[in-house]
């Protein structure tokens, strides 16, 4: 329960200090005409207010008047424009008191300064902004209010908001540059300088009318301004439009309104400030088809369902200024979401946090059945600021709600969720806009599906190919990478290996097969069995790569293949290195420094078939890094080879091998995907107990067993083994007598001690392996070798070794 606590705490604390981050962010802000609004957006994320509002005092002092809201629409909860400082409205209480002040919603049902009561429960806090600020209002719908974690961000908003309350626009004075006050009742006009830029006018020559600024916009956009100019018509509160200005030559420029009306007596409005700002950079002037076409473009270039969903945000989100915008697929009863803009998880609905699975939400459909509704009807639907919808959609835009079904066909593909903060009027230019680019994104969505599939068997059988895992290494560490080519649905030929051998050692390999096709990937599983199959026999590396190379010419394939097989002594920390056409390998030593190996190279396999291929030696110390790579990483149609090779050792060199995962996903961090990229990583730190080991030529004389055991024994009397002494040469006598009765050629015996394990190992010339009798009657004269050795050892095998074999018994002494 304790950790429990702590955890909680810890949480709590972290929400605060990011509260605190994202505030000290905006306050460097200082000319953004924004940052009033977006401080108060902090207490909707971090606090999980649905509304925050800042009321600053008047000119005459006599009233709070609202500077800015954010969230839903205020008229929800029945808060005021304005309330009397003297009153006992929660806010002004609050600035009154200097002290915080909540209600909940059945003290805020009975309060005497409700105009109405709400239809939905909410509880209220009011918090005073220091410094004759007014008061910051703040509302969640949340079943126990505000927490103490929530009201310690509501403090912090506070705060910010006392740095950030503008002040109230006076009669006399400069105004700041983008701004603008204009007096309803005589239709005056009071503007910046950079104002009048926008509209092409001398500051000298302007003569103060609204008139004329309006007689220089786009006769189309006249409307929307005169209903913000004409206040008769509408409430107190925010307003904002984009319209155009005509100039001189060239295409109409795009601005901004963003402006507050302020009440004056008895509510009336008298005054509307705000600023105008160029955003033509911000929004093309293209016409509705031209952007329908544009989105046609993009989706036929679209190969997967994310290209689609980021062709439809760049088409739709922009021009309709919306806040956020969903591309999901519909997969069953669920809707499976591909693309999220804004992608924070903070931006979206509770109920898609809740769903949250890995990197995108996993929505069910039976959770919302208005949209459920909306996909069986198969057509657009909008739903304007204030509809009553379930609270998953709802929050996905409160100030209205576009949703798109995707049609392919007789069926929904997916659909697509637009949503806006503020109130927005749809037009019927957006309707008609919403509706055409909605069957463009079906038909490709179902296309980027068929691709995503068929991309995912193909990368599927190229992992089937590739090995599932790597073996564990005693005293170093190996880590792999693949990543499949974006471009096209071919196979490729990329592959690597680790394969552990004898007496401590590891063989790395990495290769690339030419082209991308089935039969490159089928050539390739073929050269990492041949690989592995050679080197576990016990050849040589130079030996191994020769075999690889006269087994491709024999199958007389068309492709080639490049590899770089390395040897590595685990004990003694050197390696071998032999090359066949491929990129050498890349050191990374102790100290941070790099070095591309001097390895000499022989040609690419399949293509000589009397080829050399020489070794070379490396030195590895102890934390000494071997990297092994395709071309795919280094390589790029803008770049050359040894450039990219240069690259991959500074980035190496910047790398801390502590992680070696970490380091494999660094160097990848950018790799181009124009063609398959494998990775092979090994950190050799070194044996931190390397095992004893002696060998002894067994000549073919009639002592030749004694012999034997007599050097078994002062091996292991040297080495201080005392115990199970006459089993170990009990098994020393029984394989060597094996092996000089039934095979012909050379003998050769190695013991190894490592901690308690002794490994007694007899290699001979012949490939056949002895066989354990099934029975044994009492008149044979052989055969009872093999049954002492299994029963004397804890476990014994064979291997293969350069056209003979191994017999080996491993002893577990004292056990």
């Amino acid at each position: 329960m304790a950790n429990v606590v702590s955890q909680g705490a810890q949480e709590s604390g972290t929400r605060t200090l990011r509260a605190e981050g994202a505030l000290k962010a905006i306050a460097v802000d200082h000319e953004s005409p924004e940052r009033l609004r977006r401080v108060l957006e902090q207490a909707l994320v971090f606090a999980g207010a649905a509304l925050a509002a800042v009321y600053a005092p008047s000119e005459d002092g006599e009233l709070l008047r609202l500077m800015e809201s954010a969230g839903v629409p205020r008229t929800l909860y029945g808060l005021r424009d304005s309330y009397p400082r003297a009153g006992r409205s929660p806010a002004a209480e609050a600035h009154r008191r200097g002290q915080p002040v909540s209600l909940s919603p059945a003290e805020l049902a009975e309060h005497a300064q409700a105009r109405r009561v709400p239809s939905r429960d909410f509880f209220l806090t009011a918090l005073p902004v220091q410094g004759d600020g007014g008061c910051l209002l703040a509302v969640t719908e949340q079943p126990d209010g505000f927490g103490d974690d929530d009201l310690r961000c509501l403090e912090r908003v506070a705060d910010a908001v006392a740095f950030t309350v503008p002040a109230a626009p006076a009669e006399a004075g400069e105004l700041p540059p983008s701004a603008f006050s204009l007096a309803m009742d005589t239709g005056r006009v009071r503007v910046g300088d950079d104002l009048l830029d926008l509209f092409g006018l001398d500051p000298v020559e302007f003569d103060g009318r609204v008139e004329t600024l309006l007689g220089l916009t786009v006769p189309e956009d006249l409307p929307s301004l005169m209903s913000v100019v004409e206040a008769d018509h509408m409430s107190i509160g925010d307003r904002e439009l984009e319209f155009r200005v005509l100039q001189p030559t060239g295409p109409p420029k795009w601005l901004r309104l963003r402006g507050r009306l302020l009440p004056g007596g008895e509510g009336h409005p008298v005054q509307l400030v705000g600023t105008v700002v160029d955003v033509s950079t911000l929004r093309s002037d293209v016409t509705d088809v031209a952007r329908v076409q544009r989105l046609a473009a993009a989706l036929a270039t679209a190969v997967t369902v994310r290209d689609v969903g980021r062709a439809v945000v760049a088409a739709l989100r922009r021009p309709l200024r919306a806040d956020r915008i969903a591309l999901a697929e519909l997969e069953s009863d669920r809707l499976v979401v591909t693309i999220l803009d804004p992608p924070g998880p903070e931006a979206w609905p509770e109920l898609w946090r809740s769903e949250w699975r890995t990197e995108w939400p996993d929505a069910p459909v039976r959770a919302m059945p208005t949209l459920a509704a909306a996909l069986r009807e198969g057509r657009a639907r909008i739903w304007p600021a204030g509809s009553t919808l379930e609270r998953a959609l709802a929050e996905v835009g409160p100030g209205g709600l576009a949703v798109l079904p995707l049609p392919a066909g007789n069926r929904m593909a997916g659909v697509c969720l637009i949503g806006w903060d503020t109130p927005h009027d749809f037009g019927t230019d957006e309707r008609a806009l919403l509706t055409a680019c909605a069957g463009l994104a079906g038909q490709a969505l179902v296309r980027a599906r068929a691709f995503d599939a068929e991309h995912e068997l193909v990368g599927m059988l190229q992992r089937q190919l590739l090995p599932r895992s790597l073996p564990r290494l005693p005293g170093a560490v190996a880590v792999a990478r693949y990543l499949p080519s974006t471009a096209g649905l071919e196979l490729g030929g990329d592959w690597y290996d680790v394969i552990p051998l004898p007496d401590n050692h590891v063989a790395l390999v990495i290769g690339d097969v030419q082209g991308h096709s089935a039969g490159a990937a089928t050539l390739m599983g073929q050269m990492r069995t041949a690989l592995r199959a050679y080197a576990v026999e016990g050849h040589p590396p130079d030996v191994v790569v020769a075999h690889a190379n006269r087994l491709l010419m024999d199958m007389e394939s068309d492709l080639f293949a490049t590899c770089c097989y390395v040897d590595v002594d685990l004990e003694e920390g050197a390696a071998w290195c032999v090359r066949a056409g491929h990129l050498p390998p890349v050191l990374r030593y102790p100290d941070g420094r790099t070095d591309i190996a001097e390895a000499e190279g022989g040609p690419p396999l399949g293509v000589v078939s009397r080829a050399d291929f020489p070794m070379s030696p490396l030195r590895l110390p102890p934390g000494t890094v071997i990297a092994l790579a395709t071309d795919g990483l280094v390589e790029t149609p803008d770049s050359d080879i040894d450039e990219g090779m240069e690259h991959l050792a500074e980035r190496l060199a910047e790398a801390a091998p502590t992680d070696m995962g970490l380091v494999a996903d660094a160097l990848l961090g950018n790799a181009p995907r124009s063609d398959d990229v494998a990775l092979l990583l090994l950190r050799y730190d070194g044996m931190e107990l390397r095992p004893l080991r002696e060998s002894w030529t067994v000549w073919r004389v009639p002592q030749a067993v004694g012999h034997a055991r007599r050097f078994a024994r002062r091996t292991l009397r040297s080495w201080g083994v005392t115990v199970d002494y006459d089993a170990a040469l009990l098994v020393v006598s029984e394989l060597v007598t094996n092996a000089l009765v039934h095979t012909d050629g050379q003998v050769r015996m190695d013991l190894t001690l490592v901690n308690n394990r002794l490994r007694i190992a007899i290699a001979d010339a012949s490939p056949r392996s002895p066989v354990r009798p099934t029975s044994i009657g009492w008149e044979a004269t052989g055969g009872r070798g093999v049954l002492l050795v299994e029963a004397l050892s804890a476990t014994w095998g064979t291997l293969p070794v350069s056209g003979g074999k191994q017999v080996w018994a491993e002893l577990v002494l004292g056990r």
